[in-house]
């Protein structure tokens, strides 16, 4: 689905301020998987989700999706970033359609979509709310219904929980993993938690300090339907123990 290949991104290429952001990268992400990338501030996490958003661009290597490169912003592309980004003076409904109306797809089916996914996220009942009398976990809620109205095939997410509190975050977590029950996309998380990393996971990309250079890539074994029950399983207490120890060894070298 996602191929990224001997990608290396340099900032600031022949000035005084040169810094190598990523160093020889490869990564294959398969056809709806939900792939965790977890590593140090600095590492390169953001900068590696922004080049399969067609962002950025390597200085060299390729990114592809369904084997086309990557050159530029994709239609089949959503994503959600840490802060939601909200438009304030529209509502929650017209919030959501607002990539549909952009690609020029604001019509009848649009409509019915962003309504059933917001009332599958446990806002139909605030359909012409705007940001501003919602919650931080609910406008995060619509943030990622944004991301998912036009049915993208690749959904990127920017640490869309890290600036919640933690009840709201491991609500958002599970609800995250409902809406990929019922409509399962192929799914690249960013985070800084190691247990939100095991327990969204398929895989768990573990990235090492500046340059950011692949690590590890750690399988999770645990079912597909999740909830944190799964929290105290030999399993995951595994997953976050080698992912804790890897980060760790980074940070004392």
């Amino acid at each position: 689905m996602i191929r990224i290949q001997d990608v290396n991104l340099i900032y600031g290429r022949h000035t005084e301020r040169e810094t190598q952001a990523l160093k020889q990268i490869n990564l294959d992400i398969q056809d709806n998987e939900i792939i965790a990338i977890v590593g140090a501030s600095g590492c390169g996490k953001s900068t590696l989700l922004r080049l399969i958003a067609g962002l950025l661009m390597p200085t060299s290597g390729t990114v592809s999706i369904d084997d086309e490169i990557v050159a530029h912003p994709r239609q089949d592309t959503g994503i959600v970033f840490q802060a939601p980004t909200l438009v304030p003076w529209a509502n929650i409904l017209n919030n959501t359609l607002l990539p549909s109306s952009i690609m020029g797809r604001l019509d009848d089916q649009a409509r019915s979509r962003a309504t059933r996914l917001l009332t599958t996220a446990g806002l139909g009942n605030f359909l012409h709310h705007h940001p501003k009398q919602l919650s931080g976990g609910m406008q995060q809620r619509v943030a990622i219904c944004r991301a998912l109205v036009h049915n993208p095939k690749v959904v990127l997410m920017d640490e869309p929980f890290g600036a919640l509190d933690a009840l709201t975050r491991e609500t958002m977590t599970l609800e995250l993993l409902r809406l990929w029950y019922e409509d399962p996309k192929t799914i690249v998380f960013v985070t800084h938690s190691i247990s939100e990393a095991v327990m969204l996971g398929h895989r768990i990309v573990v990235m090492s300090p500046r340059p950011g250079q692949i690590s590890e890539i750690l399988d999770v074994n645990l079912p597909r339907e999740r909830d944190f029950s799964l929290v105290g399983t030999p399993e995951f207490t595994r997953c976050a123990a080698a992912v804790r120890e890897l980060i760790f060894q980074h940070e004392v070298a």
